[in-house]
């Protein structure tokens, strides 16, 4: 790597780290969250996914303005918006207060993880591509391995509120560093497409809020079938909007190529597998088998340290031998680790038996990772990097959502928090859920072709 790549790279993963360190420190926390502020399991629900509704809602825009405006300058935007959105939540004295400043931490992450995968996406050559990709993946293991662990570590020894504080010394140091060592780019597009961005924007908002909603308001609800049908219209007016203008915010002839498509499918069922298991998992150590969050974060790492190992690895074998056969085995490797868990969960159980199949599930999503991204942005010529990376982290997020909510609702059919055995039953429920999701990723990562076929789209015609 050239000095200016090691930079880059080093910097835009660590303000990733932060963003994805405050998703996980905060799922053991959940159930301090819940006594403290006597919030419902639909309110901690909207904890996480106030964030998710945000940061899904607002990444294609992020992608399209870092296009006009210039990467580097929105992406140190989204840091400072992040800070200040996370001394908001340390400050938050109600759950209502907490869930909007969460809310606005997702704008702010939206902005900083799309606009460090197009940075990163633009400044490596598709052969060194994938390794850039899986060193990145591998620092935000760093944060999948340590977030649940210091979320416990905080909440017990000193109070929940800190794990938002300890964002604000990160992205102030962050900030001029980015500003000095991070050389601009732009994309390809002079203006800002303003009907593609509201229409985009109110349709992944309206099938977000349904998600969220639907099992507190009931899927059957007028506020629900009516979120999920206006937000699907917009997005149908988007296709339509975008196959008819000359300089479209995404161009639909993307989505002709399998490696675009498969890619993209692949990681929306794998995160919402991941984020439905993610949800669940540090309750039910606390909740059905009584550790503290300290010892529940400790519990967790034999799942999420995979990640900062397997990544790394997993980036460079793709370069070698192509992005399906990732993308079939760490699905199924996800699928199998969950099915494990849900078989062998219940009330008190011996923790050592969720070792073995805590480990086979985080070597399959780090597998996945890397995959899916280098797919995705190698299928795209290299000025149409910075889309084709806010259309995978929105997919990622939608499908962060979709887990929550099938997740919860299968919790919520099955059992409850009113003790420890009623909880598993719903815990059990729940991984079932987050199995099934997995064998759909293994399904659509089948579907890519042998060998990604890196910039297939560059001779493509620009209109749809």
């Amino acid at each position: 790597m050239t000095s200016k790549q090691r930079w880059l790279l080093a910097l835009a993963a660590l303000a990733a780290f932060m963003t994805s360190l405050d998703t996980l420190v905060v799922t053991t926390a959940l159930s301090t969250i819940r006594r403290d502020l006597g919030a419902s399991v639909e309110q901690l629900e909207w904890t996480v996914n106030a964030y998710n509704l945000s940061f899904a809602v607002l990444l294609m825009t992020a992608a399209a303005l870092g296009d006009r405006f210039g990467r580097r300058r929105l992406f140190a935007a989204g840091i400072g918006l992040f800070v200040l959105a996370s001394a908001a939540c340390a400050l938050a004295t109600s759950v209502g207060v907490l869930i909007a400043a969460r809310a606005v931490q997702g704008a702010g992450a939206a902005m900083v993880t799309t606009l460090a995968l197009a940075l990163v996406g633009a400044a490596f050559p598709p052969e060194r591509r994938g390794s850039a990709l899986g060193i990145f993946f591998a620092v935000n293991g760093l944060a999948v391995a340590g977030g649940p662990l210091v979320g416990g570590a905080v909440t017990q020894g000193i109070a929940w509120e800190w794990i938002f504080w300890l964002n604000v010394p990160i992205g102030l140091a962050l900030i001029p560093l980015v500003l000095t060592r991070i050389p601009e780019s732009r994309g390809p597009d002079s203006r800002v497409d303003l009907p593609g961005l509201a229409l985009v924007s109110g349709g992944v908002l309206g099938v977000v809020w349904a998600l969220v909603r639907g099992n507190s308001a009931g899927w059957a609800s007028a506020e629900v079938l009516g979120a999920f049908v206006g937000g699907l219209g917009l997005l149908a007016a988007f296709v339509g909007l975008e196959l008819r203008t000359r300089t479209p915010m995404l161009p639909m002839h993307y989505f002709r190529s399998r490696a675009f498509s498969a890619g993209n499918a692949a990681i929306f069922c794998a995160v919402g597998s991941l984020f439905c298991a993610v949800f669940f998992m540090s309750q039910f150590l606390q909740a059905g088998l009584g550790y503290g969050p300290l010892d529940a974060g400790l519990r967790l790492l034999p799942w999420t340290a995979t990640l900062f190992f397997v990544a790394p690895v997993a980036g460079k074998l793709v370069d070698r031998f192509g992005e399906r056969p990732f993308l079939v085995a760490g699905p199924l490797l996800q699928a199998v680790g969950m099915a494990w868990v849900a078989l062998i969960a219940h009330a008190g159980m011996d923790y050592a038996q969720m070792i073995p199949p805590l480990m086979v599930a985080g070597v399959g999503i780090s597998m996945s990772f890397p995959a899916a991204q280098n797919s995705v942005v190698g299928s795209v010529p290299p000025e149409a990097i910075g889309k084709a990376a806010g259309t995978n982290s929105t997919m990622r997020e939608l499908g962060g959502v979709l887990g929550i909510a099938l997740g919860v609702a299968a919790f919520a059919a099955a059992g409850s928090y009113a003790s420890p055995a009623q909880f598993s039953d719903g815990f059990v429920a729940a991984m079932g859920v987050a199995s099934g999701l997995s064998l759909l990723a293994a399904l659509a990562g089948a579907a890519l072709p042998a060998r990604a076929a890196t910039g297939a789209l560059e001779q493509a015609p620009e209109a749809g």
